[in-house]
């Protein structure tokens, strides 16, 4: 049995919405479960699942995943389930309160990170609070990741 310290947490990364970062300033994440039917966890474990365009929302004191893309699972005939229906996020009450206070109050945005497959085979979302980027802070940060790779480049060359 290994020791407690080096177990790693393994995650099978299912969606990722790689232009979160980009558009937004992350300030907190948080990891939420899912509320899915059977055939969408069929169908996530295939992979095709699609974040990009989502975004979570609080209604009734409870935090919904909206316009998130998950295919239809293929084998499944009649019972199969709708493609972007909203899905229920599984928070504690303290982090609904601190997101629903954060989103309400300071005019920040839930905006859906990843979907993974945590070691217990659990569907889990990556969900993010964060600002929105202005234009110029988008140009400076594409500046700073062009500086950075012609760095490592340079430093790759020489040594």
């Amino acid at each position: 049995m290994a020791p407690k310290g080096s177990e790693r947490t393994v995650k099978k990364v299912v969606a990722e919405n790689r232009k979160a970062r980009f558009n937004y300033e992350i300030v907190d994440t948080y990891e939420a479960g899912l509320v899915l039917t059977g055939t969408e966890v069929k169908s996530l474990r295939e992979g095709k699942a699609n974040i990009a365009e989502s975004y979570a929302t609080d209604e009734g004191g409870e935090i919904w995943l909206i316009n998130s893309y998950l295919p239809e699972y293929l084998q499944a005939n009649r019972f199969n389930h709708e493609t972007r229906r909203r899905r229920k996020l599984l928070l504690s009450r303290r982090e609904v309160n601190r997101l629903q206070g954060a989103v309400n109050r300071e005019g920040m945005s839930l905006i859906p990170l990843r979907i993974y497959f945590n070691e217990r085979g659990r569907a889990k979302l990556e969900l993010a609070l964060g600002k929105g980027k202005k234009l110029h802070d988008k140009r400076e940060t594409s500046k700073e990741r062009d500086w950075n790779r012609q760095k490592n480049r340079l430093l790759k060359e020489r040594g």
